[in-house]
């Protein structure tokens, strides 16, 4: 059997929380950018570790910087 710390891994920290931490904004591309995968979907909280808070922000700003245009539903 392996020792505990072997099995379980920390936790990164959401990048969103903190005093300097990004603003999500539906205008900033480049941060959104960053959450969506090369297929167009939006990255998971599990693998980017958003808060869930956040990761529903960020969907939200995902979704209406695609309806305006300013991202892609698909990457081709």
């Amino acid at each position: 059997m392996r020792p505990w710390h072997v099995l379980f891994r920390r936790r990164k920290s959401c990048p969103f929380s903190g005093p300097n931490a990004p603003i999500i904004d539906y205008k900033d591309i480049r941060l959104l950018s960053g959450f969506v995968s090369e297929r167009g979907k939006i990255v998971p909280a599990r693998i980017t570790a958003v808060s869930n808070k956040k990761q529903r922000e960020l969907a939200q700003a995902i979704k209406r910087a695609r309806h305006l245009g300013l991202l892609p539903y698909l990457v081709r």
